[in-house]
């Protein structure tokens, strides 16, 4: 998501629902009997309130992270993070905020938020300012197009409008590839704006992560398709305070359990609705 890029659902249910909000809790709830391995990693850890793991992402970016008809947030990484609180035995509170603070690191450097999961792409540049978890999605970029458009390639958008999300990696290599081609980037602060840009002809094709406009393309059906994907080795990552080895090391370790034990394949089928790739 996000320049990383970065988000669908649902212009209608996040106004419904409130989602300026700071604050949205998820429906996580502590673990009754957490093993001593995991007492001990709690016991390390210092949150920024008793009981909760504070969570800063930018809605709406579905599957990772978005209100369904509820307005309950759900995705992706809110599912990660269930299992990051569960470790830590307390519960999940999330906090919509601009991505602009998430990638740049502000939210954890000044205590918003100990953890950031914003379908985040690691960076060299963002780990100056941030202390990435280890990877744990594999993204690919995408354009979203009219559903009667021949684009087959950027080539294709000569002299057209493209699309892109601010601050996301999606935005860079539409800059990147920009004067190659001949288009013009039209630039939008979140997802919504810019799906909704191409749904009404506004543009002609919108660039940002393969899962997020195969969402657009679910729910919009015969309004939209996914034209050309193009590989550029993204990878996600969650975002803490650069001292936090601590939240860390439990990130970590959660990850890699849950890619052991299987449960983060069901959650990959869950919203990517595909088996995760074989590492």
């Amino acid at each position: 998501m996000r320049s990383p890029i970065r988000r669908t659902a649902l212009i209608a249910v996040a106004a419904a629902s409130g989602l300026a909000m700071a604050g949205c809790s998820s429906s996580s709830t502590p673990a009754a009997a957490p093993s001593s391995a995991a007492t001990s990693a709690a016991s390390a850890v210092k949150l920024i309130a008793p009981g909760k793991l504070t969570v800063c992402t930018h809605l709406a970016y579905a599957p990772f992270q978005y209100p369904d008809d509820s307005g309950k947030v759900v995705g992706f990484d809110v599912d990660i993070m269930d299992l990051v609180a569960k470790k830590l035995n307390v519960t999940q509170t999330i906090v919509d905020t601009p991505f602009e603070g998430i990638k740049s690191g502000e939210v954890t450097k000044t205590g918003k938020c100990d953890i950031s999961a914003a379908a985040m792409t690691i960076t060299d540049e963002r780990k100056k300012a941030i202390l990435f978890s280890d990877g744990y999605f594999n993204a690919t970029q995408a354009l979203l197009l009219p559903p009667t458009s021949t684009v087959k390639s950027l080539a294709d958008l000569k002299g057209k409008k493209l699309g892109a999300q601010s601050g996301t990696t999606g935005l860079d290599y539409a800059n990147a590839n920009k004067a190659a081609n001949g288009y013009e980037i039209i630039e939008y602060q979140d997802e919504p704006t810019q799906r909704q840009a191409l749904l009404t002809g506004q543009i002609d094709g919108a660039i940002n992560d393969l899962p997020v406009w195969s969402e657009v393309v679910k729910a919009n059906a015969g309004k939209a398709i996914v034209g050309p994907q193009f590989d550029t080795g993204e990878t996600y990552g969650f975002g803490m305070k650069l001292d936090n080895d601590a939240l860390k090391k439990v990130v970590d370790e959660v990850l890699k359990t849950a890619k052991a034990d299987g449960t983060y394949n069901s959650i990959h089928k869950k919203w990517i609705g595909t088996d995760a790739p074989k590492s």
